[in-house]
């Protein structure tokens, strides 16, 4: 293709969005080819199709645009709608909106005839410099030809990666944090964005509810509200999903975790949120709020503590606390009972368009005509305007015409219905369509669907099939969950490059009530749980060592099912099974500072009547005093580790004594006068024990522990030995948490030593593996010693960057300094003294500045992994 510049996109370490723009029923082979090309680079399509309907407000679909990196527009022979009012179609607007940096690639199919405006518009693009276009003559061609223009276009800005482009390194949200982005147009909620608007926006409101019986699309419409509204909130949006949050103890660690705050021990976890939301304008979204309503008091504190901050909450039940503004959600409007039927009215009809939408997506040839309009129009009636409804019933278009569909719903749904009079009228129409829907399935489809209920968020195929040993549809498993996916009642994502699916929760609550109902539900979850603790025994090894950051990177996708196992195997009485999940994963949780979680399983366990061994209750014991040895470090707290240290050898397992032996040794330290000597005895004895067992990511820990006894003395070249000791045991080990963490130490004792050129070096080291790892604390220490670094070198601007850089970074993850540790705040005060305009410029540069441009700046010529690891901050 000629004519493309080298606008710069994110590499792709993360799924890539390829908008795609087209006319809908013209060109729908070339869409279904154009869609698998982009699919097989593990790319992921943006197929809104606005060509031929009413245009949407723009701002809606401009967000759309804004989180695509590529457009494609395909064009044949049609220029398509124009809706009243409007002056272009949306196909033209679609191209207008597309930003300028944005690469587009452009594809005109050979056509006898074309509209005017469509051959102006394709004028325009051939003199626009920022597009690429190419004609093509069959469906076939234009596969190819994508699939070849796109694997070109990665290569090039994936080169320019490496060259130290700035813009490569502008920071994203994290993965988890990101509000989703529907591949699907919104269908008539205009009024009701606009009135989000001004409740989010009016700032008088700190909690505004979307409530509404479950399918009434409430979390469709605060995903749009959030995207509509991002403007309002500078300071950032996040999606919080708690469809897998069932215990209400697991609100705030699922709250922190989306944002960011790291659970690393020292402060309560309300403390380190607050620190992160203190004076920033941020919208959190918090999706299905109903299985933890009696948690709602906790959004008070949030709020009260974080004044800037504001909640878009989703629930089936209104939360009653203080500052909430109740938005009814409503169903979507169908034509009125007693009008006649028509085409006009169906066209008029929000209802009636989602159905006819989402009747195209499963046969495209569908449209909405005069000959099926009454048919549709009595479907949305009998559904009562209920999107989720809808869509399971346009679902059926694959099979069944528009008035089989209509017959069939006359006939199942009043005796559906019946069976739940005690559910709200609605929430009856809802779930009598679910089981219309499952009457249409085989046994094993049936049996599948509500299987599947046992998985938390996403589940892969694997896991799918791990759980179907045995089972009836086991053997069958890909064509059985096909046909649910066809259905409508799985849905399939991509998430991180990798296929995956998911239920929605009012599914996911059907499938669960069900199995339960034929007694099966608690087998299903064992089954979960032991899948997931396979997987785990199978990735622990790699949890230490070089695969590190790739073992991470998987428990980080897994994280729901993760936490849904453990629970599970907790609740069938499972404590030893449950007790080894949570020590295979300890150095995941370090790393990814989730401990705050696991003492909830963990004391679950300890307050059981049901015997333990000795094993179970040293993990249990252990996990349970973890916080209280960095918050709050007492008698009772080395006490209690000493007991896990005796339970652990009663067991046999003399690796885990030596690391709760260190543990009661650093623990020691915390305390106002530490006891060195009995310390020092315990470290010392831990590091030999885990020498002699091999163990070395412990036995590198353990070194750190005696650095600090020896800082703590005044002994800096004994600090020094045991440092250096531990980074030479974790390079032996190629552990770059481990390296971490002994670096960052090590750099600190160069540079009190006055040894600055090493202490760089070193910090260049941690600041690579801590973004390779996605190791805040680690990289905040990283930041805090260039700063100091440049502060000695009298890089006034420099220093002001890192400063205010990591002093924004420890605000937002809520990681506390540790005193002593800042060994940049007496260098830069007295630069300050020196230089205050160059380092108030810094400073004011750094405000602006992400996580991954202040290591960019401090790292010029980081290798590609980095850069990767550094772009998912």
């Amino acid at each position: 293709m000629t004519g493309v510049r080298n606008p710069v996109i994110r590499t792709p370490d993360q799924r890539i969005r390829v908008f795609v723009s087209s006319t809908l029923r013209e060109l729908a082979d070339e869409r279904r080819v154009v869609k698998d090309a982009i699919e097989r680079l593990r790319l992921a399509p943006v197929m809104f199709e606005l060509g031929a309907r009413p245009h949407p407000p723009r701002e809606l679909y401009r967000s759309y645009l804004a989180q695509s990196d590529v457009f494609i527009g395909i064009y044949g022979s049609s220029y398509g709608w124009v809706a009243p009012e409007e002056q272009i179609s949306g196909l033209e607007d679609e191209y207008n909106l597309a930003p300028r940096s944005m690469p587009k690639l452009i594809y005109i199919k050979d056509a006898d005839r074309r509209d005017e405006r469509l051959t102006e518009l394709i004028g325009r693009i051939q003199a626009d410099d920022t597009a690429a276009y190419l004609h093509f003559a069959s469906s076939e061609e234009l596969g190819d030809q994508v699939a070849a223009d796109l694997a070109t276009l990665l290569a090039e800005r994936f080169d320019q990666s490496r060259t130290g482009d700035a813009a490569a390194w502008a920071a994203s949200e994290s993965v988890a944090a990101r509000v989703p982005v529907p591949y699907t147009q919104t269908i008539g909620r205009e009024g009701e964005l606009a009135e989000l608007r001004a409740l989010l926006g009016g700032g008088q409101h700190r909690v505004v509810s979307l409530i509404g019986p479950g399918g009434i699309g409430k979390s469709r419409l605060a995903i749009e509200a959030a995207h509509a509204n991002a403007d309002l909130f500078p300071d950032g949006t996040y999606f919080v999903p708690l469809e897998g949050v069932l215990e209400a103890d697991l609100l705030l660690p699922t709250i922190a975790y989306i944002l960011g705050v790291r659970d690393t021990g020292g402060g309560s976890l309300e403390e380190r949120i607050a620190r992160a939301l203190e004076s920033r304008r941020v919208l959190i979204v918090l999706d299905n709020f109903e299985q933890i309503i009696e948690e709602a008091p906790v959004l008070v504190q949030l709020y009260t503590l974080a004044p800037q901050a504001v909640f878009l909450v989703t629930s089936r039940s209104i939360l009653r606390i203080r500052g909430e503004q109740v938005f009814e959600v409503d169903a979507l409007a169908a034509p009125e009972e007693g009008v006649r039927a028509t085409l006009e009215r169906a066209r008029l009809s929000p209802a009636c368009l989602l159905f006819a939408e989402r009747a195209q997506a499963a046969k495209p040839e569908f449209v909405l005509s005069a000959d099926n309009a009454a048919d549709v129009i009595h479907i949305c009636r009998r559904l009562e305007g209920l999107p989720l409804a809808i869509e399971l019933a346009a679902a059926k278009l694959r099979l069944l015409t528009a008035h089989d569909v209509a017959e069939r719903l006359e006939r199942s749904l009043p005796l559906l219905s019946t069976s739940a009079r005690d559910l709200p009228e609605r929430h009856r129409t809802m779930r009598a369509t679910i089981d219309w829907s499952v009457s249409l399935l085989t046994v094993d489809q049936r049996d599948m669907l509500e299987d599947l209920g046992v998985f938390a968020a996403r589940f892969s195929l694997e896991a799918v099939e791990a759980i179907g040993a045995g089972r009836a549809w086991g053997d069958g498993a890909i064509e059985t969950l096909a046909a649910l996916i066809d259905a409508s009642l799985v849905k399939q994502v991509d998430t991180a490059g990798r296929s995956a699916f998911s239920l929605l929760a009012i599914v996911r609550e059907y499938a669960v009530e069900h199995l339960a109902s034929r007694g099966e539900l608690e087998q299903m979850q064992i089954a979960h749980g032991r899948h997931y603790l396979g997987l785990v025994r199978g990735i622990a090894q790699s949890l230490r060592g070089p695969g590190q950051a790739d073992a991470v990177a998987e428990l980080r996708h897994e994280l729901p099912n993760l936490r849904a196992a453990a629970r599970h195997l907790v609740h069938a009485g499972l404590f030893e099974e449950a007790a080894d999940f949570a020590w295979q994963l300890l150095p995941y949780w370090w790393i990814s500072s989730l401990f705050a979680e696991v003492k909830l399983w963990m004391v679950e366990l300890l307050e059981s009547e049901r015997p333990l061994s000795d094993r179970a209750r040293a993990i249990a014991l252990f996990y349970s005093v973890w916080g209280e040895m960095w918050q709050r470090p007492s008698d009772q707290v080395v006490a209690d580790l000493g007991e896990c240290v005796r339970l652990f050898a009663a067991s046999g397992d003399e690796d885990a004594a030596a690391m709760a032996l260190a543990a009661r040794g650093t623990t020691r330290i915390q305390f106002p006068n530490p006891d060195a000597v009995a310390a020092h005895t315990e470290l010392t004895q831990a590091v030999a024990t885990l020498h002699r067992l091999g163990d070395g990511w412990g036995e590198a820990l353990a070194e750190v522990g005696l650095g600090f006894i020896s800082v703590g003395g005044g002994s800096i070249p004994d600090a020094r030995v045991h440092f250096d000791r531990s980074a030479e045991i974790a390079d032996a080990e190629r552990d770059i948490f481990t390296r971490a963490v002994a670096g960052n130490n090590r750099a600190r004792i160069f540079f009190v030593l006055g040894d600055v050129e090493a202490a760089e070096q070193e910090w260049f080291l941690t600041l690579d593996m801590s973004a390779r790892l996605r190791f805040f604390e680690g990289a905040a220490y990283g930041l805090e010693g260039m700063c100091a670094i440049a502060a000695i070198r009298g890089d006034a601007w420099r220093a002001g960057v890192f400063a205010a850089v990591t002093r924004s970074l420890r605000q937002t993850t809520g990681m506390f300094d540790v005193e002593g540790f800042a060994v940049h705040e007496q260098p830069l005060a007295a630069l300050r003294e020196i230089d205050p305009e160059g380092v108030a410029d810094g400073e004011r540069a750094g405000a602006e500045m992400s996580p991954a441009e202040a290591v960019a700046l401090a790292l010029p010529d980081v290798e590609a992994p980095a850069r990767e690891a550094l772009l998912r901050w």
